[in-house]
């Protein structure tokens, strides 16, 4: 294998590529280590146990590599956020690879690769167990595939984007945009001579079953899509502005200037026009349709390599000390920035750095690492009352969380408690069910006392949970116990159809 490896890709770009993807596993492997699970990486673990060809809030692919991280790791927290790390580690050796595609050299792969290194929001996405590091390597992949393509005309690289397309698309939708930009950017490859051949319709037909089963899924569950995507927009995305959409790529100048460098390289190069007039046309799409800034972070590895070629043969009679430079500039300005992105330090050691301080008993940390803290607090508290239950009352009883990040938690951390499955209203746990229809007895936690008072006309307050580094909404909240619903238990779950993604 070592010897192939050599063939194909020669002594020195290996051993570049090798100390790049070192690099990368230390910094990521020391931050998945530290602090607990964020309250997304709960609920897609928890879909992972209710396999389906869909849900609520995403596609199923994150679903199905959360089942295979269980089955490899158990629930552990470095198993669990080892995938997405790998899959930014792929990210950076696709990103070299296109580097080398596009004509580059050793220089190309090495400042490739170190852009990669330098961009600080791959560090916070190839930590978190989430659908946005697969979104990714997706779209690289695929960028990847388009560059072979155009190099060799070889019709298997247009099946290998038919597949990465329908399979990406099961991992998050954004795919679609990534396949609109392709697809006009293919006018401009060959005056659009591709769309006269049968096998790039055979690639979109492949991309279609693979994607099949989820529009069937979603079909048959009245489009929740569609219905996430509004409350997105009324919730969140409406607040974003296009000013607020591109001053975020400017909060990371070097690399944004790489990428700018790259889209101009691809623009001007006859070869890979098509995948520059792509990019831009995903870009101002996403600009438009005022998505999340981050979603755009997909398309930069391919602007990378681009870039990094172009600096590379501007500089090809020079020497090399200026790749040098520019290589440590883009990673050295990145360094001190990283502990913000994964948490390398210990909670005490991080709050030091950062120059926070404890204020009415809380520390207030960035709404990522606030959301890792508190839910094992949580499913003690809750296993402590459960357990001073009888047998009989613990065999009737059901535990209602009130949102997905405190039943993600007692699903998922409850478990190394033998606690019952929780059940939730919110998102993908309402569809899950109510529960047992024999329950007699409610542990209720985060409910308010109005929304415990309305369904059960016993109710006891047992305890105000409070954790310094939680999240504000996570902390104050109320552990009840309930008896006596006075409710149709059934018809009340049945009838919060409407609010699940409030």
């Amino acid at each position: 294998m070592t010897r192939i490896l050599l063939l194909v890709m020669g002594k020195k770009n290996l051993g570049i590529l090798t100390l790049l993807v070192l690099v990368k596993l230390l910094i990521q492997l020391l931050g998945n280590r530290n602090y607990g699970f964020h309250r997304d990486e709960l609920l897609h673990l928890s879909a992972s146990e209710h396999l389906a060809f869909g849900f609520m809030e995403f596609p199923p692919f994150i679903a199905v590599i959360g089942k295979l991280s269980y089955w490899f790791f158990d629930y552990s927290l470095m198993g669990t956020r080892l995938l997405p790390t790998l899959a930014g580690v792929a990210i950076l050796i696709l990103c070299c690879q296109i580097a080398k595609e596009m004509k580059g050299d050793w220089r190309s792969m090495l400042l490739a690769g170190i852009c990669v290194l330098s961009f600080l929001p791959f560090y916070r996405n190839h930590t978190l167990f989430q659908p946005v590091a697969f979104d990714q390597l997706f779209w690289t992949l695929g960028f990847y595939y388009l560059a072979r393509y155009h190099n060799t005309s070889n019709k298997n690289y247009l099946l290998f984007i038919g597949a990465t397309l329908g399979i990406g698309l099961l991992n998050k939708y954004t795919m679609l945009l990534w396949a609109f930009g392709v697809f006009v950017g293919l006018l401009f490859y060959k005056k659009g001579k591709l769309f006269k051949d049968k096998w790039l319709y055979i690639s979109g037909l492949l991309a279609l079953l693979i994607f099949l089963p989820n529009i069937i899924w979603q079909l048959q569950n009245g489009t929740p899509f569609l219905r996430h995507l509004q409350e997105l927009q009324e919730s969140q995305l409406s607040e974003l502005t296009p000013l607020a959409f591109g001053r975020e790529q400017l909060n990371f100048p070097f690399t944004f200037l790489l990428s700018i460098l790259g889209v101009v390289h691809l623009i001007l190069n006859k070869q890979y026009r098509s995948i520059g007039i792509a990019a831009v046309v995903i870009f101002f799409s996403m600009w438009l349709l005022q998505s999340k800034p981050y979603y755009v972070f997909a398309l930069y590895p391919v602007l990378f390599a681009a870039g990094a070629t172009s600096i590379t043969k501007y500089l090809a009679n020079k020497n090399n000390t200026w790749i040098y430079v520019i290589a440590t500039l883009l990673l050295f300005t990145a360094l001190p920035f990283i502990p913000h992105l994964t948490p390398i330090l210990s909670i005490e050691n991080y709050t030091s750095f950062a120059k926070l301080h404890e204020k009415n008993g809380r520390i207030e940390l960035t709404g990522d690492y606030a959301d890792m803290f508190g839910w094992e607090e949580q499913v003690k508290l809750v296993d402590s009352l459960y357990q001073s239950l009888t047998p009989i009352e613990r065999k009737h009883c059901v535990l209602w969380a009130e949102n997905y990040g405190e039943a993600g938690a007692l699903k998922i951390l409850g478990k190394q408690y033998a606690l019952p499955n929780p059940i939730s209203r919110h998102g993908s746990f309402w569809t899950w069910g109510s529960g047992p229809k024999d329950a007699t007895i409610w542990i209720s936690l985060g409910n308010e006392t109005p929304a415990v008072e309305y369904i059960f006309e016993e109710t006891e307050l047992i305890k105000t949970i409070y954790h310094p580094y939680a999240i504000g909404e996570e902390n104050g909240i109320p552990l009840y116990i309930c008896r006596k619903p006075k409710r149709n238990i059934q018809q009340w779950w049945k009838d919060y159809e409407p609010y699940i993604f409030d």
